[in-house]
Order: C-alpha cells, then structure tokens, then sequence
C-alpha cells in the first residue's frame, strides 16, 4: 500500500510521519539540497505535529484523514491548514524522482491527450495555474469523479479532496507553489521553478495515483 492510499484506512492519530526515497541532494539542480531538508523536516513536520496536536483528545483522531478533508468545510480551520498541508506534502514527495522526467505513458498519457489535446496543452495549462497562484497555494492535476482528468490550482494547503474546491476530485499530481519551496534557490523566479519542476517528475508514480483512484 503507497502512502497515499493509507488516508483511505488509516485513523488520523495512527498516521506516519513519511520517510524520503531519496537524499536531500537528490534533485538537483532543479531543486537544491538545503530547500528540500527545510521544507521536508521544518515545514512539512510541522504540519503534520500540528495535524496530530490539533486531533488529540477529540473523536477527530479516531477519523480517517481522506473522509475530514473531503468534508473540510465542517471542520476548525487549523485542521483544515494542518491537514491539508500533511496530505499534499505527502503527495508532492512521492511524485518528485532523481530518475523523474520527460513524459508519460500508458493509460495516462492516453488520458491526457483526451483531456486536454495534448502532453504540451497540458504542461501549458498547469503552467498556467501554478505560476498565476496568487500568493501561496498549489498546481494539481486530478481525476474527478467522471474518471476524468483536470487541472486546477488551490490557495494556501487546500487541495481538490476538499468540499471547499471548485474543481473536485482526486489529486494525483501536485506541485507546491508556496514561497519556501523555491526562494532560496530561484528568489522570485517562480516560473522558473514550475519549468524546472518538469525534469523531476516520476511519472510512473503518477500514472500509478491516476489508475489507482479511478472510480469503477
């Protein structure tokens, strides 16, 4: 079972801090070694202490993470910041790969071309999203419930699970756009690191997310 899929089962007060498949360093030069151990043991860390301090005590942590976010609208904003900020963090780690790169294949790439005409329409319109965020946020692209796939972008750690989205469905490629994840690297150049993100990308564990969360 992938890490992911785990929100599915697994009671909130149960959940793992994740570990990297790879050293701090691994990505470079498209995203450097110290931005990635800030990120991962500082901000990512944090949210999930803060998930997990925010849960404790209540009938929340007896719930799976899957089922709040997808109902994030009755719930404390901290847990909607924390837990969000967990799930995509998860998310973004996994999809990132020193091997990562060039395009995909199989079933997604068919998708793709279907949903949007092309792999280049594609990066174009996720480009798009990402480097218009205003402010802090996400790019995703997900599958919603027509088995279809979308690309969208979400402000500060919201993410399309949640009933607060426009555009709502499954996350299965998700790229953070939020100042720490690039600044000491690219300062302000934010277009810079939406491109460079596209030579880290491990599309088969993408293509694994698309086929896994398809609706039957």
């Amino acid at each position: 079972m992938n890490y992911i899929t785990q929100y599915m089962s697994t009671k909130i007060k149960d959940l793992q801090f994740p570990s990297l498949n790879y050293d701090f360093g691994a990505l470079e030069p498209h995203i450097d070694a110290l931005t990635m151990e800030i990120h991962y043991t500082k901000h990512h860390q944090a949210y999930f202490n803060n998930l997990l301090a925010s849960v404790k005590g209540t009938d929340l942590e007896n719930m799976v993470l899957e089922d709040v976010l997808k109902n994030i609208n009755n719930y404390p904003v901290a847990l909607r910041n924390n837990g969000g900020g967990h799930f995509n963090h998860s998310l973004f780690w996994t999809i990132m790969s020193p091997s990562g790169g060039g395009k995909p294949c199989g079933d997604l790439a068919n998708a793709i071309d279907q949903s949007f005409g092309s792999f280049e329409e594609f990066k174009e319109l996720f480009n798009n999203a990402a480097k218009t965020r205003f402010g802090s946020g996400w790019a995703w692209l997900g599958v919603n419930s027509d088995n279809k796939l979308f690309v969208s972008s979400t402000p500060n750690q919201d993410n399309p699970l949640m009933d607060v989205t426009e555009n709502n469905g499954t996350p299965v490629l998700g790229l953070d756009v939020w100042e720490h994840a690039y600044y000491l690297n690219y300062q302000n150049r934010r277009p810079d690191y939406v491109q460079a993100f596209w030579n880290v990308v491990n599309w088969e564990e993408v293509e694994k997310r698309y086929l896994e969360f398809l609706v039957d």
